[in-house]
């Protein structure tokens, strides 16, 4: 190599020596902004909250959409005319925008009006009437948008006006108008349109007077419009009145129900109630709008505190406050203990707190996990794999943070869910079904032997509470303590439930003709078996759990496993025998978990939600009578009853009420769980200085590594250098110089 390579070789290697060192001294010389930090700096100390969705939300549609994943966001949107009270329990109902709660005008078949307390078996029909406060206002949408001479912008749409239209901010223009009461017709009219497949049209066309026949008028008519108008074809739902939903003037809005119906008050607190304005269903019905994903399953229209500004559902999606909305205070009041807790301290302050809220895809439960301790979210659920990190238990099964939790401010709270999961018995089934009284043990023993508890430990860390029957707390006609205890597997000792021995439940299996497991009948050994979908590597320990439940007993259990459509067919036509199911309320009434016992809500004949076929006139009879009563203490000796009947037969071996855990930053205020309430997100406040803060506190860059670098680059290069700059320095002879060509 000549001098000249040389020389160049070992100044590169001064530059990296420099660049090294200069990156160390530009690292330690960065802000205080640590740089994991996955949102842009700018934002660090806005009034944003963080959160995230682990699945794409289908439908943001109000007349399609039942779904948790996306009532996240559309209730965060769409405003019924009722709400739930944010801190009371039990669950109440309060205005949204109505003006109150509304109270039923009961009638007879002759039309003549009856007292407030009259029977259930008296009454014809109901009448709600819905008065809305005025002044409110649609978000900002080019729906709404008008030309100089009052015309739509956007209601005539053609091929060419959209070439250039990918997405809702492609129309530059917005505007609003005032909610008025036939927008909220218009939505129940809505649930019967052939073309959205509502999912409650079935429910609701038992009840509202006239919704069933409105249904098929509404698929013959629209048969024929596609027919003649093809991709043109549009409803206008305006044109064709529903007898049982009408408006009464500019602010108020008459249901007219069969019989004596109070749930519907809970449904007036859902999604499926919520306004929706004609302009926006004909904007997104012209052609050429489905293609680009500009419908209402994509971008929702309501009048709610947030609109959704972004929704890339393969990474982000965010809501931000809608500058249209009416306003709405935080409550003033809530149950004992409440402001002691803190959750007062914003009483009567105007909602929501929060600018913007920002949900992040994802998908895997230990990168988000990380990110919450890290505080770039501001609220976690306890995965399993977390579970020992963040959650200790006690001794007496008291819960409580770890340390580590703890010293970072993160604050815990628990609830019940208001859901019940358990294994099925399918009453048509000749070896476990009927209602003789040795199927009536065997059932039983069943009960006794599959420890809940001990699932509840292995398999959920401890996150929920065994069931007693089919009500979950919270819901009225459960009861607390001993007088909720089912005593067929249970007694009460020493002031707690504790399962009943296995003696007890060997008693039971000879009684019904197995003694030993073995069937009396027969001489052979009973199998029974256990229907499930899937059963991979993350079933199969609880699966073999199951099967070691049933060897305490000398009895088998064969695991059929299928999928998940032929799972359902086979819980069609009643040819499982054990299953595993379950039931999220979809409002806080006895009504909506007994009904799943009801007989003629049998899967198998009815194609109703009633799974284990359970057929029981007494407690048919008694359902009837109790489902449409208001709370009162007549109600609750009826349930009693209902409940004392279905644990005498055992249709379920009751399984559990899940238990649900959540995390929260210090700097996150009025945290209390709701059940209910899907709307919650404008109660939430966050605290962005010291969320600030904490993230410069619990991210600091480890620098050191660097320097370490930095030396050792240096300590390796430094002889070659001292060697480069004693040959500089060195007097060269003349005849290496001619040799050089110098």
């Amino acid at each position: 190599m000549s001098p000249l390579g040389v020389g160049m070789s070992r100044t590169n290697g001064l530059i990296k020596i420099a660049f090294v060192c200069s990156l160390a001294f530009w690292l330690a010389g960065c802000g205080d902004e640590p740089l994991n930090n996955p949102y842009p700096q700018k934002d660090s100390s806005k009034n944003i909250l963080y959160s995230s969705f682990s699945e794409r939300p289908k439908h943001l549609d109000p007349a399609r959409s039942y779904s948790g994943s996306e009532y996240q966001f559309i209730a965060q949107i769409y405003e019924p005319p009722l709400q739930y009270h944010y801190l009371k329990r039990p669950y109440t109902l309060v205005p949204l925008t109505a003006t109150e709660v509304p109270e039923a005008a009961y009638f007879d078949a002759q039309g003549n009006r009856l007292a407030d307390d009259a029977a259930a078996d008296e009454v014809a029909y109901s009448i709600y009437d819905i008065q809305i406060q005025p002044g409110i206002q649609f978000q900002p949408h080019p729906a709404f948008a008008k030309d100089p001479q009052s015309g739509y912008l956007y209601h005539q749409l053609s091929s060419a006006d959209l070439e250039r239209v990918h997405k809702l901010a492609d129309f530059p223009v917005t505007g609003t108008r005032e909610l008025v009461a036939a927008d909220y017709v218009y939505q129940i009219k809505r649930l019967a349109h052939p073309k959205l497949y509502s999912p409650i049209l079935g429910v609701m066309s038992d009840y509202i007077v006239g919704l069933r026949d409105y249904s098929q008028t509404l698929r013959t008519t629209y048969e024929a419009l596609k027919e003649a108008e093809g991709d043109r074809a549009f409803l206008d739902l305006t044109q064709y009145p529903l007898a049982g939903v009408q408006v009464v003037d500019r602010y108020t809005y008459r249901i007219k129900v069969k019989g004596k119906y109070p749930q519907l008050l809970y449904w007036l607190a859902m999604p499926f109630f919520a306004p929706m304005p004609p302009e926006a269903d004909l904007f997104y019905s012209q052609p050429g709008m489905a293609e680009r994903n500009i419908t209402l399953d994509w971008y929702p229209i309501g009048t709610g505190p947030y609109m959704l500004s972004v929704n890339n559902p393969n990474l982000r999606m965010v809501l931000d406050r809608n500058p249209n909305f009416h306003g709405e205070t935080y409550p003033t009041e809530g149950e004992a203990g409440d402001e002691a807790a803190g959750l007062l301290a914003d009483a009567g302050k105007p909602l929501p707190f929060v600018d913007r809220v920002v949900y992040n895809l994802e998908k895997e439960t230990i990168p988000y996990w990380n990110k919450f301790l890290q505080g770039y979210y501001d609220v976690s659920a306890i995965s399993s794999d977390s579970f020992d990190q963040a959650v200790r238990v006690g001794d007496g099964g008291e819960v409580g943070l770890t340390e580590e939790m703890a010293a970072k401010g993160i604050r815990l709270s628990t609830s019940v869910a208001t859901s019940s999961f358990y294994l099925g018995i399918n009453m048509l089934d000749p070896v476990v079904g009927g209602y003789s009284e040795a199927a009536r043990n065997l059932r039983r023993a069943l009960s006794i032997v599959i420890d809940y508890e001990e699932f509840i430990s292995i398999f959920r860390n401890g996150r929920g509470i065994s069931a007693q029957g089919p009500l979950p707390p919270g819901i009225f006609g459960y009861r607390e303590g001993q007088a909720g205890v089912n005593p067929y597997v249970f007694d009460w000792v020493d002031g707690r439930a504790k399962r009943k021995d296995i003696a007890e439940a060997k008693r039971l299996l000879a009684a019904a003709g197995y003694p030993n497991g073995v069937s009396q009948t027969t001489g052979k050994p009973l199998v029974l078996y256990f229907d499930v979908v899937g059963s991979g590597p993350d079933s199969k320990s609880m699966l073999e759990w199951f099967r070691k439940q049933l060897k305490k007993l000398d009895l088998q259990l064969q695991i059929r496993d299928t999928d998940y459509n032929r799972f359902q067919e086979k819980m069609r036509k009643g040819n499982a025998q054990l299953f595993m199911w379950g039931w999220n309320a979809d409002y806080p009434d006895p009504e909506n978990f007994l009904f799943l016992l009801y007989g003629p809500n049998g899967k198998s004949k009815y194609s109703g939600e009633n799974a284990a076929n359970y057929a029981s006139p007494e407690f048919d009879r008694l359902f009837e009578k109790m489902k449409n009563m208001d709370n009162s203490a007549e109600r609750q000796a009826i349930i009693d009853q209902m409940v004392d009947v279905v644990r005498r037969d055992a249709p379920w071996l009751w399984g559990m009420h899940p238990k649900q855990f959540a995390l929260f930053h210090s700097w996150y205020h009025n945290a209390k769980p709701n059940l209910m309430a899907n709307n919650s997100l404008k109660y939430r406040r966050i605290d962005p200085e010291l969320r600030a803060q904490k993230r410069e506190e619990w991210n600091q860059p480890l620098f050191w590594p660097l320097w370490v670098m930095a030396a050792l680059f240096v300590l390796g290069t430094l002889p070659a250098v001292i060697t480069y700059i004693r040959k500089e320095h060195r007097p060269q002879h003349p005849a290496s110089l001619k040799k050089g060509g110098v």
